[in-house]
Protein backbone atom coordinates (compact mmCIF):
# COMPACT_ATOMS: atom_id res chain seq x y z
CA UNK A 1 0.00 0.00 0.00
CA UNK A 2 1.10 3.34 -0.80
CA UNK A 3 -0.35 6.89 -0.72
CA UNK A 4 -0.68 9.41 -3.59
CA UNK A 5 -1.43 13.10 -2.53
CA UNK A 6 -2.92 15.63 -4.87
CA UNK A 7 -3.83 18.71 -4.78
CA UNK A 8 -5.54 22.14 -6.46
CA UNK A 9 -6.09 25.81 -5.87
CA UNK A 10 -9.73 26.89 -6.54
CA UNK A 11 -10.68 30.71 -6.38
CA UNK A 12 -13.95 29.72 -4.01
CA UNK A 13 -14.06 29.82 -0.42
CA UNK A 14 -14.16 26.58 1.38
CA UNK A 15 -17.82 26.44 2.13
CA UNK A 16 -18.22 27.02 -1.90
CA UNK A 17 -15.51 23.60 -2.59
CA UNK A 18 -17.40 21.41 0.58
CA UNK A 19 -21.27 22.16 -1.26
CA UNK A 20 -19.25 21.66 -4.68
CA UNK A 21 -17.70 18.07 -3.63
CA UNK A 22 -20.42 16.61 -1.42
CA UNK A 23 -23.78 17.71 -2.87
CA UNK A 24 -25.64 14.97 -4.55
CA UNK A 25 -26.05 16.59 -7.62
CA UNK A 26 -22.28 18.08 -7.80
CA UNK A 27 -20.67 14.72 -6.74
CA UNK A 28 -22.35 13.26 -9.90
CA UNK A 29 -20.86 15.78 -11.99
CA UNK A 30 -17.16 16.10 -10.95
CA UNK A 31 -16.89 12.19 -10.37
CA UNK A 32 -17.42 11.54 -14.19
CA UNK A 33 -13.76 11.38 -14.42
CA UNK A 34 -13.95 8.29 -12.60
CA UNK A 35 -16.96 6.64 -14.50
CA UNK A 36 -20.03 8.46 -15.98
CA UNK A 37 -22.76 7.75 -14.13
CA UNK A 38 -21.11 7.85 -10.71
CA UNK A 39 -23.12 8.43 -7.58
CA UNK A 40 -22.88 7.87 -4.16
CA UNK A 41 -25.36 6.36 -1.74
CA UNK A 42 -25.04 7.55 1.93
CA UNK A 43 -26.44 10.09 4.84
CA UNK A 44 -22.96 11.72 4.57
CA UNK A 45 -22.29 11.34 8.53
CA UNK A 46 -19.36 10.25 10.02
CA UNK A 47 -19.01 6.62 10.93
CA UNK A 48 -22.16 5.82 8.62
CA UNK A 49 -21.62 3.35 5.70
CA UNK A 50 -21.27 4.89 1.98
CA UNK A 51 -21.98 2.96 -0.98
CA UNK A 52 -19.86 4.28 -4.27
CA UNK A 53 -22.09 3.14 -7.22
CA UNK A 54 -21.44 3.26 -10.87
CA UNK A 55 -25.07 3.04 -13.23
CA UNK A 56 -24.99 -0.47 -12.70
CA UNK A 57 -24.73 -1.33 -9.08
CA UNK A 58 -21.07 -1.84 -9.17
CA UNK A 59 -18.24 -0.24 -6.97
CA UNK A 60 -17.23 -0.21 -3.53
CA UNK A 61 -18.55 -0.15 0.11
CA UNK A 62 -16.44 1.75 2.82
CA UNK A 63 -17.01 3.85 6.14
CA UNK A 64 -17.01 7.64 6.68
CA UNK A 65 -14.03 7.59 8.33
CA UNK A 66 -14.26 11.49 9.43
CA UNK A 67 -16.22 14.34 8.78
CA UNK A 68 -15.52 17.90 9.87
CA UNK A 69 -17.50 20.27 7.98
CA UNK A 70 -16.09 22.72 5.03
CA UNK A 71 -12.62 20.91 6.22
CA UNK A 72 -12.08 17.30 5.86
CA UNK A 73 -13.90 14.33 4.87
CA UNK A 74 -12.15 10.75 4.43
CA UNK A 75 -13.35 7.52 3.34
CA UNK A 76 -12.24 3.83 4.74
CA UNK A 77 -12.67 1.13 1.89
CA UNK A 78 -13.94 -1.81 2.90
CA UNK A 79 -14.97 -4.14 -0.20
CA UNK A 80 -16.54 -4.40 -3.73
CA UNK A 81 -20.65 -4.41 -4.93
CA UNK A 82 -21.65 -6.17 -7.06
CA UNK A 83 -25.08 -5.94 -8.95
CA UNK A 84 -25.80 -3.26 -5.17
CA UNK A 85 -24.52 -6.17 -3.10
CA UNK A 86 -22.02 -6.00 -0.79
CA UNK A 87 -19.22 -8.78 -1.14
CA UNK A 88 -17.50 -10.82 1.15
CA UNK A 89 -13.67 -10.05 0.99
CA UNK A 90 -11.24 -12.33 -1.49
CA UNK A 91 -7.65 -12.33 -1.86
CA UNK A 92 -7.68 -9.21 -4.16
CA UNK A 93 -10.15 -7.18 -1.89
CA UNK A 94 -8.03 -7.58 0.95
CA UNK A 95 -4.88 -6.52 -0.95
CA UNK A 96 -6.77 -2.80 -0.14
CA UNK A 97 -9.22 -3.44 2.33
CA UNK A 98 -8.69 -0.53 4.83
CA UNK A 99 -7.12 1.91 2.83
CA UNK A 100 -8.29 5.43 3.63
CA UNK A 101 -9.14 8.05 1.04
CA UNK A 102 -9.13 11.75 2.08
CA UNK A 103 -10.05 15.44 1.16
CA UNK A 104 -8.81 18.18 2.88
CA UNK A 105 -9.82 21.88 2.71
CA UNK A 106 -7.33 24.69 3.81
CA UNK A 107 -8.86 28.43 2.83
CA UNK A 108 -6.91 31.38 2.71
CA UNK A 109 -7.68 34.92 1.31
CA UNK A 110 -10.90 33.31 -0.35
CA UNK A 111 -8.70 30.92 -1.97
CA UNK A 112 -8.97 27.45 -0.95
CA UNK A 113 -6.23 24.70 -1.46
CA UNK A 114 -8.31 20.93 -1.81
CA UNK A 115 -5.79 17.85 -0.72
CA UNK A 116 -6.52 14.40 -1.85
CA UNK A 117 -4.37 11.63 -0.06
CA UNK A 118 -5.76 8.27 -1.69
CA UNK A 119 -3.75 5.02 -0.24
CA UNK A 120 -3.83 2.59 -3.01
CA UNK A 121 -1.86 -0.60 -4.42
CA UNK A 122 0.24 -0.56 -8.04
CA UNK A 123 -2.45 -2.25 -9.54
CA UNK A 124 -4.62 1.02 -9.47
CA UNK A 125 -1.69 3.90 -9.03
CA UNK A 126 -1.83 4.85 -12.74
CA UNK A 127 -5.72 4.97 -12.88
CA UNK A 128 -5.43 7.52 -9.99
CA UNK A 129 -2.16 9.57 -11.47
CA UNK A 130 -5.19 9.95 -14.94
CA UNK A 131 -8.10 10.59 -13.49
CA UNK A 132 -7.61 12.20 -9.87
CA UNK A 133 -6.11 15.18 -11.60
CA UNK A 134 -9.29 15.51 -13.81
CA UNK A 135 -11.34 15.24 -11.20
CA UNK A 136 -9.67 17.83 -9.45
CA UNK A 137 -10.49 20.19 -12.25
CA UNK A 138 -14.07 19.55 -12.82
CA UNK A 139 -14.18 20.69 -8.93
CA UNK A 140 -12.48 23.29 -9.90
CA UNK A 141 -14.59 24.53 -12.24
CA UNK A 142 -17.97 23.66 -10.26
CA UNK A 143 -16.80 25.72 -6.77
CA UNK A 144 -15.34 28.64 -9.34
CA UNK A 145 -18.85 28.46 -11.58
CA UNK A 146 -21.42 27.71 -8.74
CA UNK A 147 -24.66 27.26 -9.24
CA UNK A 148 -27.44 25.00 -7.83
CA UNK A 149 -29.82 22.51 -8.99
CA UNK A 150 -33.12 21.23 -8.01
CA UNK A 151 -36.01 18.96 -9.77
CA UNK A 152 -39.40 17.45 -9.91
CA UNK A 153 -40.51 14.89 -12.16
CA UNK A 154 -44.18 13.99 -12.75
CA UNK A 155 -46.37 12.01 -14.65
CA UNK A 156 -48.78 14.70 -15.58
CA UNK A 157 -48.35 16.01 -19.49
CA UNK A 158 -45.97 18.87 -20.22
CA UNK A 159 -48.83 21.14 -21.29
CA UNK A 160 -50.60 21.07 -17.89
CA UNK A 161 -47.21 21.54 -16.55
CA UNK A 162 -46.25 24.27 -18.05
CA UNK A 163 -49.97 26.21 -17.13
CA UNK A 164 -49.74 25.58 -13.37
CA UNK A 165 -46.48 26.67 -13.43
CA UNK A 166 -46.46 29.89 -15.42
CA UNK A 167 -50.15 30.83 -14.62
CA UNK A 168 -50.49 33.83 -12.22
CA UNK A 169 -53.79 32.16 -10.69
CA UNK A 170 -51.91 28.87 -9.73
CA UNK A 171 -48.76 30.39 -8.44
CA UNK A 172 -50.43 31.91 -5.77
CA UNK A 173 -50.89 28.10 -4.70
CA UNK A 174 -48.14 26.17 -4.80
CA UNK A 175 -45.05 29.40 -4.53
CA UNK A 176 -44.34 28.71 -0.92
CA UNK A 177 -41.36 26.39 0.84
CA UNK A 178 -43.31 25.64 4.15
CA UNK A 179 -47.04 26.12 5.45
CA UNK A 180 -46.71 28.77 7.40
CA UNK A 181 -45.52 31.29 4.23
CA UNK A 182 -47.73 32.24 0.97
CA UNK A 183 -48.09 34.26 -2.51
CA UNK A 184 -50.71 36.84 -2.01
CA UNK A 185 -50.17 38.36 -4.98
CA UNK A 186 -48.72 37.54 -8.44
CA UNK A 187 -47.79 40.00 -11.54
CA UNK A 188 -46.65 37.87 -14.30
CA UNK A 189 -45.81 39.00 -18.34
CA UNK A 190 -44.17 36.27 -19.74
CA UNK A 191 -42.57 37.23 -22.27
CA UNK A 192 -38.81 38.15 -23.17
CA UNK A 193 -38.00 41.09 -21.06
CA UNK A 194 -40.89 41.27 -19.70
CA UNK A 195 -41.08 41.03 -15.76
CA UNK A 196 -42.96 39.17 -12.83
CA UNK A 197 -42.94 40.13 -9.49
CA UNK A 198 -44.06 37.11 -6.74
CA UNK A 199 -45.17 38.95 -3.44
CA UNK A 200 -44.23 36.45 -0.42
CA UNK A 201 -45.12 36.46 2.83
CA UNK A 202 -45.50 34.85 6.03
CA UNK A 203 -48.98 34.28 7.14
CA UNK A 204 -48.55 36.37 10.34
CA UNK A 205 -47.35 39.39 8.59
CA UNK A 206 -44.05 39.20 10.73
CA UNK A 207 -42.16 39.14 6.98
CA UNK A 208 -42.24 39.46 3.52
CA UNK A 209 -40.61 40.34 0.49
CA UNK A 210 -40.97 40.95 -3.36
CA UNK A 211 -39.68 38.03 -5.60
CA UNK A 212 -38.87 39.25 -8.97
CA UNK A 213 -37.09 39.75 -11.99
CA UNK A 214 -36.97 39.94 -16.17
CA UNK A 215 -37.58 37.13 -19.15
CA UNK A 216 -34.87 36.41 -21.16
CA UNK A 217 -35.50 33.49 -22.70
CA UNK A 218 -39.37 32.02 -22.98
CA UNK A 219 -39.69 29.06 -25.34
CA UNK A 220 -43.06 27.33 -24.38
CA UNK A 221 -42.92 23.86 -23.05
CA UNK A 222 -38.60 24.00 -23.12
CA UNK A 223 -37.37 26.71 -21.15
CA UNK A 224 -37.55 29.66 -19.05
CA UNK A 225 -35.15 32.01 -18.04
CA UNK A 226 -34.70 35.65 -16.13
CA UNK A 227 -32.58 37.90 -14.31
CA UNK A 228 -33.09 38.83 -10.47
CA UNK A 229 -32.25 42.36 -9.52
CA UNK A 230 -28.94 41.42 -8.10
CA UNK A 231 -27.73 40.14 -11.83
CA UNK A 232 -28.13 36.37 -10.25
CA UNK A 233 -29.50 34.24 -13.56
CA UNK A 234 -32.50 31.42 -13.06
CA UNK A 235 -32.99 28.65 -15.95
CA UNK A 236 -35.91 26.65 -15.75
CA UNK A 237 -36.27 23.53 -18.44
CA UNK A 238 -38.99 21.40 -18.96
CA UNK A 239 -39.05 17.95 -20.38
CA UNK A 240 -40.49 14.69 -21.26
CA UNK A 241 -38.40 11.62 -20.69
CA UNK A 242 -40.54 7.93 -20.87
CA UNK A 243 -43.96 9.58 -19.94
CA UNK A 244 -42.65 11.53 -17.21
CA UNK A 245 -42.56 15.26 -17.09
CA UNK A 246 -39.32 17.11 -15.94
CA UNK A 247 -38.85 20.16 -14.04
CA UNK A 248 -34.94 21.53 -13.53
CA UNK A 249 -34.21 24.65 -11.94
CA UNK A 250 -30.64 25.99 -12.35
CA UNK A 251 -29.66 29.42 -10.19
CA UNK A 252 -26.52 31.32 -9.02
CA UNK A 253 -26.52 31.31 -5.70
CA UNK A 254 -26.99 34.75 -3.05
CA UNK A 255 -24.48 35.15 -0.61
CA UNK A 256 -26.30 35.50 2.41
CA UNK A 257 -27.17 31.81 3.04
CA UNK A 258 -25.61 28.73 3.01
CA UNK A 259 -26.13 26.78 -0.17
CA UNK A 260 -27.59 24.15 1.27
CA UNK A 261 -30.06 26.19 2.85
CA UNK A 262 -30.61 27.87 -0.58
CA UNK A 263 -30.98 24.08 -2.37
CA UNK A 264 -33.18 23.00 0.22
CA UNK A 265 -35.21 26.28 0.28
CA UNK A 266 -35.63 26.25 -3.81
CA UNK A 267 -36.45 22.47 -3.29
CA UNK A 268 -39.49 23.05 -1.00
CA UNK A 269 -41.20 25.07 -2.94
CA UNK A 270 -40.32 23.21 -6.73
CA UNK A 271 -41.67 19.69 -4.21
CA UNK A 272 -44.83 22.41 -3.25
CA UNK A 273 -45.48 23.03 -6.67
CA UNK A 274 -45.29 18.50 -7.57
CA UNK A 275 -47.97 18.50 -5.10
CA UNK A 276 -49.97 20.55 -6.76
CA UNK A 277 -50.04 19.94 -10.08
CA UNK A 278 -50.32 16.45 -9.15
CA UNK A 279 -53.57 17.10 -6.92
CA UNK A 280 -55.37 19.27 -9.44
CA UNK A 281 -58.50 18.47 -10.99
CA UNK A 282 -58.12 19.02 -14.61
Amino acid sequence: MKQLPFKIEIKANAKTVWFALWDDDNYKKWTIAFCEGSYAVSNWNKGSKIHFLDPNGNGMYSIIDEKIEDQEMSFKHLGELKNYQEQPLDKNTELWSGCIEKYTLQEKNGITTLYVFIDTIDEFTSFFEKTIPQALVNIKQLSENMKITVSISTFVNIENVWNLFTGAEHIMHWNNASEDWHTPKVMNNLEVKGTFRYRMEAKDGSFGFDFEGIYTEVKKHQTIAYTMPDKRNVIIHFSVKENTTWVTEIFDPETTNSLELQKNGWQSILNNFKKYVESYKF
